[in-house]
C-alpha cells in the first residue's frame, strides 16, 4: 500500500466517523427533533451517489466511506420517523 492508497483510507475512516456520535445521540436520547430532515435526505442521496461512482472506478476508500455514511444516515432516516416528537 503506498502513502496514496494511506492517505485515502485515512480519509475514508475519519468521513466515516462524523455521523457516529450524532446516530450515539439520537439513539440514547430518542430524539431526533432537531436534526433536519432535508439535510439527512441529501446526505443520503449523495451517499448513494459516491457508492456508485466509486464501484465504478474501483475507488475503494470511497465505496468503504460513502457506505458506511450511507448506512449511518438511514438509521437517522428510521429514527427521525421512527421516534416520537418530545
Amino acid at each position: 500500500m503506498d502513502w496514496t492508497e494511506v492517505i485515502g483510507h485515512t480519509g475514508s475512516a475519519l468521513s466515516s466517523i462524523t455521523f457516529m456520535p450524532q446516530v450515539y445521540q439520537a439513539w440514547k436520547t430518542k430524539s431526533v427533533g432537531d436534526l433536519n430532515l432535508m439535510t439527512i435526505l441529501i446526505v443520503f442521496i449523495s451517499t448513494v451517489i459516491w457508492v456508485i461512482y466509486g464501484s465504478m472506478k474501483g475507488i475503494l476508500p470511497v465505496i468503504i466511506c460513502n457506505s458506511i455514511i450511507c448506512f449511518l444516515s438511514m438509521v437517522l432516516l428510521y429514527f427521525k420517523f421512527t421516534f416520537k416528537k418530545s
